[in-house]
């Protein structure tokens, strides 16, 4: 307070009702050249974003109704995150579930809105001053020209340009998770020089003292202004209202106030209607390192593109890129430290097109390893090889290895054919969210895994639908199973050297029908690879002597693949299954080298040696476990979990463990978001769960003991319901894997979609612990 007697003028806070989801504050993010030039600071709000420039501001709104239809994810309730629009450009076989969407040719219309508040006869250029650094930065890996790569990009609470009029400063800043900016009067100054000029509104007018300011898409309002003086610690009020002529806003003071004291006149200005947060992530997969840090990946709705002018404008989403400027999503990583306290970095990657991370894995040294798709094609940031293949189809599978402080990208590549690679059957998007063919639960269209074998090379089970996928010479199956014209999708199978510039091999793994290599882990004697999945396949390839199911069990089945650690050999494969539907979603060892499965089922799955399900009354639930004999030849043992009674399974898994002690760890989440889903209720909690209730759509945990003996843990984690509809709140997983460490410690990226109209704190919302970020 002492500061404030010596600092004499005229402040004016006008608060910005943009709500932040997830945080208090928002973040101005430096311009390093991710972005246009103009754009000085780049805020994303709830709305949208908001980019600040030397003579005032740009806001860009959406519409609300918009993002909802292109959202592919119609999460319940009020609150919608980020929209990936991934989508072809032609039709789609009827088989696969067709075309869907709005506008010709099934494209995707999002109605947006831009304007701009500029300062008038204001000095071109202040004098800028941030302050309030965050302890972090972001990195930007964006489009293939690595000059715009911009690193180590600061991040400020609070940013002030300086004399934009003589002796007036302008400071933005954010309160309560609001974008607020001061207009500070020094001595000398004159408040009657500010002149707001708003272009590319389609109205201005007051009424009843407020200030409305009406877009396309939404209506902006601005509370009457609240007009107070410090003067000795006590608060003065003075008089102030809006006063409007044609585009230009001023402040016009009813009444004298003491010039050599601070003025401060605070309006505050509310977006109406916005329910959803451009600047959410959809969480989609997760990893730790040796130091136990959390490292969480998804899908970011792109910032930082502005349409070039003012006013109402429409951008057309078709092919996986968007035709406007407003295009597509980038993945997203996050870095946390082990105590979740501090975010380390945030690095965003991808090309013009839509990307998404599906697995992620550290090496010795931190770096990381990033598996997904993209649909950018040659605008991909790549480093290195750049590509194995053709590419060309809307899909391509993406592998990129970032540094360890997340600031250098230290390889990167695309692998493909000319068909979809990196897709399972078709990719999700609105009103496709039922199952085909080996899509059977949510997030099944992005499975894949990347792990890292004992000399540091990564190996990446995924799936193609090309027939002229990069295969190398020598590998166990180098030709799809059937012409293109009688079959869809295989399994590929490779691996690379660490830098990504060789590829060490690669095969297709599949027969004549749909297949998809979702998980695969290695032998901790010999270095096989065993790669596990789901197959349509009645010959499925592989020496089948001996092992336990040699013949396809039903329409779809689980398989397990042992394959030699150069590709060369298919040593051996058996289907898992029973007569209903059974995909496996995880595959580990223990130390004694002996294989588990994780998976789901539609119908009773064998129990064998298995005294948990006698113990704990379950024995007809839907997801599996199993124990295998390496050569794949019988169960050691077998035990299912879940609702008795229900007819499919109740929970869509993400994460697999077995730790040193032989313990199995499975989490997942349930919920129906457009796939058939018993749900979460119903199933065991343990006395010392996190959560013992549930809506009926939250993550899982389960842990059973050594040998199947008995539950060791079960609980319940998510928000409560509480969305306007009553409904259950919609915690889920995008897709991808994520995972355990061996202490049996989950790295787990969650999406809790939450929000209400009015920004208050709905019940049951998913708090996270005190201290972390």
């Amino acid at each position: 307070m002492a500061a404030l007697k010596k600092i004499t003028g005229l402040v004016l806070i006008l608060m910005m009702g943009l709500q932040v989801m997830g945080q208090n504050y928002l973040e101005f993010v430096e311009n390093k050249g991710q972005w246009d030039k103009r754009i000085l600071f780049l805020a994303n709000t709830g709305l949208g974003s908001v980019a600040l420039q030397s003579d005032g501001y740009r806001v860009l709104l959406h519409n609300e109704k918009d993002l909802e239809k292109i959202n592919p994810h119609p999460h319940p309730g009020n609150h919608q995150h980020k929209t990936d629009v991934v989508k072809k450009s032609t039709a789609l076989d009827p088989s696969r579930g067709g075309e869907g969407g709005t506008g010709t040719e099934g494209n995707w219309v999002l109605r947006s809105h831009a304007y701009q508040v500029r300062f008038l006869n204001a000095n071109p250029n202040p004098q800028i001053v941030p302050d309030k650094a965050l302890p972090t930065y972001n990195n930007y890996f964006l489009g293939n020209d690595s000059t715009k790569w911009a690193t180590q990009v600061k991040i400020y609470q609070g940013v002030t340009f300086k004399n934009v009029y003589p002796n007036i400063d302008i400071r933005y800043y954010t309160a309560s998770g609001k974008l607020k900016y001061d207009v500070i009067v020094h001595p000398g100054g004159d408040i009657n020089n500010v002149a707001l000029y708003f272009d590319g509104v389609d109205g201005l007018k007051t009424k009843e003292g407020k200030l409305s300011i009406k877009t396309s898409v939404i209506e902006v309002q601005e509370e009457s202004p609240y007009t107070y003086q410090l003067l000795r610690n006590t608060k003065n009020e003075i008089p102030c209202n809006f006063e409007v002529r044609g585009n230009i806003v001023r402040f016009k003071l009813n009444g004298t106030y003491n010039k050599d004291a601070m003025l401060v006149v605070d309006p505050s200005i509310v977006f109406y209607g916005y329910t959803g947060s451009t600047a959410d992530n959809w969480g989609f997969t997760a990893t730790y390192d040796g130091q136990g840090n959390f490292y969480g990946g998804g899908i970011v709705f792109r910032s930082g593109q502005f349409p070039t002018n003012n006013g109402a404008f429409q951008t057309s989403f078709r092919g996986g890129v968007s035709e406007g400027l407003i295009t597509g999503t980038d993945i997203g990583i996050i870095k946390f430290d082990a105590s979740g306290v501090n975010r380390i970095y945030a690095t965003y990657l991808g090309g013009s097109g839509n990307e998404q991370p599906h697995s992620l894995v550290t090496d010795a040294a931190g770096n990381l390893f990033i598996a997904g798709r993209t649909s950018s094609g040659l605008s991909y940031p790549v480093r290195g090889v750049g590509l194995y293949g053709t590419g060309g189809g809307l899909f391509d599978i993406i592998i990129s290895k970032l540094s360890a402080n997340g600031a250098t990208l230290l390889s990167s590549v695309r692998i493909g054919g000319s068909g979809n690679d990196g897709v399972n059957i078709q990719a999700n998007y609105a009103g496709d969210l039922i199952p085909i063919s080996i899509r059977r639960n949510y997030g099944d269209d992005a499975r894949s895994e990347i792990i890292l074998d004992r000399g540091g090379n990564p190996i990446l089970a995924s799936s193609t639908q090309s027939t002229n996928f990069p295969v190398t010479p020598g590998v166990f199956q180098s030709q799809p199973a059937q012409a293109v014209n009688n079959r869809y999708q295989d399994g590929v199978v490779m691996k690379l050297t660490p830098d990504l510039n060789t590829m060490l091999f690669s095969s297709y793994l599949g027969g004549d029908g749909d297949d998809a290599a979702f998980v695969l882990a290695t032998h901790p004697q010999n270095g096989n690879i065993y790669v596990a999945g789901a197959t349509a396949s009645n010959n499925f390839p592989g020496n089948k002597t001996g092992v336990r199911f040699p013949n396809s069990q039903g329409n779809i089945d689980g398989y397990v693949a042992v394959i030699n650690p150069d590709g060369s050999q298919l040593i051996r494969s058996s289907y898992f299954g029973t007569t209903g539907i059974d995909l496996i979603y995880g595959i580990q060892f223990d130390r004694n080298g002996f294989p588990y499965i994780m998976g789901t089922t539609t119908v009773a799955w064998p129990v064998i040696n298995a005294p948990v399900n006698a113990n704990a009354s379950q024995t007809t639930g839907k997801q599996f476990i199993a124990k295998l004999q390496s050569d794949l030849s019988n169960f050691v043992y077998s035990t299912n979990f879940g609702t008795n009674g229900a007819s499919i399974p109740n929970i869509s898994p993400t994460a697999f463990l077995v730790d040193r002690c032989e313990n199995v760890y499975v989490s997942g989440w349930g919920g129906d978001l457009g796939y058939p889903s018993a749900g979460t209720r119903g199933l065991i909690t343990t006395p010392d769960a996190i959560k013992t209730q549930t809506d009926g759509a939250d993550l899982y945990f389960y842990v059973i003991e050594r040998d199947a003996q008995r539950i060791l843990f079960g609980s319940f984690f998510g928000a409560t319901a509480s969305t306007p509809s009553g409904g259950p709140s919609p915690d889920h997983v995008d897709g991808g894997t994520s995972r355990f460490d061996a202490n049996g410690t989950i790295y787990q990226s969650i999406c809790s979609c939450k929000g209400t109209n009015d920004g208050s704190t709905p019940t049951g919302y998913l708090i996270g612990t005190a201290g972390v970020w």
